[in-house]
């Protein structure tokens, strides 16, 4: 299949490079969510953001800040990749709601309620209990919501994530995650709050990160096309997306950063085996953002017309964020 009309990936944190914005291009890539916080706290953010502006600054041909969906089309018109920025856990808010708006105004666009711990938001997936959404996240959502900063699910408890998905006023996403019934991670999500997920208009990001995929870095190309049209079954093709979780070129210290943070000393291997510290190496498919190309072909041949490809790959995503990034049209 040739280049779709827009390629949207949801998710990527990369040991960013010119030669990774050389492969986005590459590879036909219009937008990536970039994570700028996983355990970060404000300031930290901040810093994290500054780097991003001195990308910007270094490699304008290749790669633009993107705030809304008309950025996404003039990134397309002009051969660019369209870098959005998003936060992988609430910390960067601290106990502070009014660092949403402050957050917004710095051009993050997504944000997760927790990552895989208990938050002052939200359970994250590694705790034993989850109690849902606390009182501070029902007026985070509602101040999200209000700016116009999506509420972003992949590494919440399942409790959590349906009573987000019942709380926010405007469709949420999980932007990176996988269906359990395919392959029982614990990131992946379940049928039930995949179909409540889809139900309220909400949006599904296909994870390529191998402790998300069946077999590892050995899943084929044909399972994971066929997870994907399973899934359209019970979602509908129109909340379906990529959410890549492409962590390239990444020393395996980070993984360590990213299970640990500060808030504990001891080494949390999470989702990988424990003799297996590190990151896994990717199916031989999808080594980097060139890789997409095979997959929009693989969703050809299972089945999916060029016009469903066309959506999944990157319109739904356009779509989406066309309705969510802007504040509510009336309070």
């Amino acid at each position: 299949m040739k280049e779709p009309l827009f390629l949207v990936d949801s998710l990527q944190y990369n040991n960013w490079s010119e030669d990774i914005f050389r492969q986005m291009r590459e590879g036909g890539v219009t937008a990536v969510h970039v994570t700028v916080c996983y355990h970060e706290d404000f300031r930290e953010t901040v810093e994290n953001i500054i780097k991003w502006n001195g990308y910007f600054e270094r490699f304008p041909e290749m790669i633009m800040p993107a705030k809304n969906a008309e950025d996404i089309r003039v990134a397309k018109r002009d051969g660019r990749t369209a870098i959005i920025f998003g936060c992988q856990n609430c910390s960067p808010i601290e106990d502070d709601i009014g660092l949403v708006e402050v957050l917004h105004q710095l051009g993050i666009r997504f944000m997760q309620l927790s990552y895989n711990n208990q938050s002052l938001l939200a359970t994250g997936c590694y705790e034993s209990d989850d109690p849902g959404i606390t009182r501070m996240g029902k007026q985070v959502i509602r101040e999200m919501n209000r700016v116009g900063l999506v509420v972003d699910m992949s590494h919440s408890a399942e409790r959590s994530t349906l009573e987000a998905i019942e709380l926010s006023k405007r469709p949420i996403a999980i932007t990176h995650a996988n269906p359990s019934t395919w392959h029982p991670a614990l990131r992946n999500k379940s049928e039930k709050v995949l179909k409540a997920l889809a139900e309220s208009g909400g949006m599904l990001g296909f994870s390529l990160y191998p402790h998300h995929l069946k077999d590892s870095s050995d899943c084929t190309l044909e399972s994971f096309c066929e997870m994907i049209a399973s899934t359209a079954e019970f979602m509908g093709v129109q909340h379906l997306g990529f959410g890549s979780d492409l962590c390239q070129d990444q020393p395996d210290s980070v993984v360590e950063w990213m299970r640990n943070g500060s808030w504990t000393r001891e080494t949390d291997f999470g989702e990988g085996s424990k003799n297996a510290a590190g990151f896994p190496e990717q199916p031989e498919w999808f080594r980097d953002n060139r890789g997409f190309s095979k997959i929009l072909d693989g969703l050809c041949r299972v089945g999916f017309s060029e016009e469903e490809v066309r959506r999944i790959a990157g319109l739904n995503w356009l779509s989406f964020i066309e309705r969510s990034f802007g504040e509510e049209s009336c309070h």
